[in-house]
């Protein structure tokens, strides 16, 4: 039977407190809603996880959840479906509760590596989370968010991760320059995706898979950090100018433009398979 009944009961408040970051700092915690994001959760950074919350229906219809948590020697607490709807709207009756834990751009060179996405100013949770994923699904050692980028730990990014935030490193909280430094350092080149780029991705691709580029063009082959910068005005000058190159992606029908996410995705997609 489910032990918590009280959607006004302080552990309910707390548990939705989560959503505001001045509380997810203060108390260094923070939420994960839905089956699916917590199921990687689980699996993928059960260290991180302090409580798994569910509804009695959801404990049966996500077993693998409630397994695996406890195989993990995690707290697995059953709530009534107001408590969980009192914690989230989107849990889905089911929400779990982390501990506030990300890499360091210390961290991430460490590893070497070969394919980093960097967010420069990008404030939308919905496109930050959903590069994020494309980054994971593309092969990415890596997402860092600079400057006034949002908080990758806010909800609305967490659930666009879809549980891709618990399968690769994701840095915040760095300034932009500085950071492009340590990634060049490190021996990426830097590619910034831009409209008005004099690079055009389809003729790079097209040299990755010939003899290579002639010197001084970019080489998708190499390791690379791209670029890219804020959904409304893109990167600013100062910003595009800290990038070894300008890339833009060709747009051949009448769309104006890409979006932030679906750009990153093509071009995240254009290095992944030019290393493979």
């Amino acid at each position: 039977m489910p032990e918590l009944a009280n959607p006004r009961a302080e552990r309910v408040k707390a548990v939705r407190a989560l959503a505001g970051r001045s509380v997810r700092q203060r108390t260094g915690r923070y939420l994960v809603e839905g089956p699916q994001s917590v199921r990687e959760a689980v699996r993928y950074a059960a260290g991180q996880v302090r409580e798994v919350y569910l509804t009695e229906a959801a404990a049966e219809r996500y077993a693998e959840i409630v397994d695996d948590a406890q195989g993990a020697g995690l707290s697995v607490r059953l709530g009534t479906p107001e408590v969980l709807d009192a914690m989230s709207a989107d849990a889905q009756g089911v929400v779990a509760v982390l501990e506030r834990r990300l890499a360091t751009l210390d961290d991430v060179l460490a590893s070497g590596p070969r394919l980093v996405a960097v967010l420069a100013n990008v404030r939308d949770p919905g496109n930050a989370g959903t590069v994020i994923r494309a980054a994971d699904a593309a092969g990415a050692h890596a997402v860092v968010l600079a400057g006034e980028s949002v908080d990758p730990l806010n909800p609305k990014v967490v659930r666009s991760t879809a549980g891709s935030l618990f399968h690769l490193p994701v840095v915040a909280g760095v300034e932009l320059a500085p950071a492009l430094a340590a990634l060049r350092g490190a021996g990426l080149a830097v590619l910034a995706a831009d409209g008005g780029g004099e690079h055009d991705l389809d003729d790079l691709q097209d040299l990755a898979t010939g003899d290579g580029p002639a010197a001084g063009t970019p080489d998708l082959r190499a390791p690379t950090a791209w670029l890219f910068g804020n959904e409304a005005w893109g990167l600013r000058p100062d910003d595009r100018a800290l990038a070894d190159a300008a890339v833009r992606v060709p747009i051949r029908g009448r769309a104006e433009s890409l979006n932030l996410a679906t750009a990153a995705t093509v071009c995240l997609y254009a290095s992944s398979r030019a290393q493979r």
